[in-house]
């Protein structure tokens, strides 16, 4: 089973601001009346962090792992207009066109360490798994990036992932890290059935599903990366390292045991 087409929608009207982190996502409603955490084309980190939050929003849902509900949000010019915010104005004219939303989830809260009873190992090794396969290094106690909601854990933030496609130099060798800054992960100490995760998580990620995947990518995003003369040719890079990371997974699975039998 592959992605279906990530919904598109319009934001009606901008709600709040989340002054956390950097980034400045805000809350908004959009044209069907439920709320969304948008993240904005126009924002310090860019175009590149929507694209890792795609991509790696889209493999953890397909790896069975909660995410809130990823649309496609439509900005124009006129919700900005009216804002007396001087930053806040900036960042949505500089976002005008189309932004990343995931659904509000009312009541959540972070995800902490000493919650009681903590993930099972099932669920705790799958995280550390993919979070190794993508290269995320936002999953610390520091920045957790994991929210409790309607019973369940989701995972949210994943802009930091993917992080080669800074620089894109040597892409294949760097497809093949072990990712030693999974020893920082979170939920490290609960991964104990790592192998079992990779035994089940890794055939899933089919070229067909990798394929869909960087399907995904909105064209005016990839607009931004000039070393690439065509849009299809970044989405080519993305899948050959996707593709090459999980056919290396051995590597940052080895990478992931040694740094949980530290903790012992």
């Amino acid at each position: 089973m592959v992605p279906t087409t990530l919904p598109r929608l319009t934001a009606t009207r901008y709600v709040t601001p989340l002054r956390e982190g950097g980034s400045l996502p805000a809350v908004v409603e959009a044209e069907d009346g439920a709320l969304y955490v948008m993240k904005f084309v126009g924002a310090g980190q860019g175009a590149k962090a929507l694209q890792a939050e795609v991509i790696a929003g889209e493999i953890a849902l397909h790896l069975g792992l909660d995410l809130p509900n990823m649309v496609l949000l439509d900005l124009n010019a006129e919700i900005g207009r009216s804002e007396a915010d001087q930053e806040i104005s900036d960042l949505l004219r500089a976002s005008v066109g189309v932004n990343l939303g995931f659904r509000f989830l009312e009541g959540a809260f972070a995800y902490n360490a000493l919650q009681t009873p903590p993930p099972n190992a099932d669920l705790a090794s799958a995280i550390v798994w993919f979070d190794a396969y993508v290269t995320n290094v936002d999953r610390t106690p520091r920045n957790v990036n994991m929210l409790m909601a309607e019973d369940r854990l989701w995972l949210i933030d994943h802009g930091a992932a993917l992080y080669f496609h800074h620089t894109w130099t040597d892409a294949a060798g760097r497809s093949r890290s072990p990712f030693p800054l999974i020893k920082d992960h979170t939920l490290l100490r609960q991964a104990t059935a790592l192998r079992a995760a990779d035994a089940r998580l890794r055939p899933l990620l089919t070229d067909e599903l990798l394929h869909a995947v960087v399907a995904q990518l909105p064209e005016p995003w990839l607009r931004f990366e000039t070393r690439f003369d065509t849009a299809e040719a970044q989405r080519t890079a993305y899948f050959d390292f996707l593709r090459n990371r999980r056919d290396a997974a051995d590597i940052f699975l080895e990478e992931a045991l040694d740094a949980h039998a530290r903790l012992l």
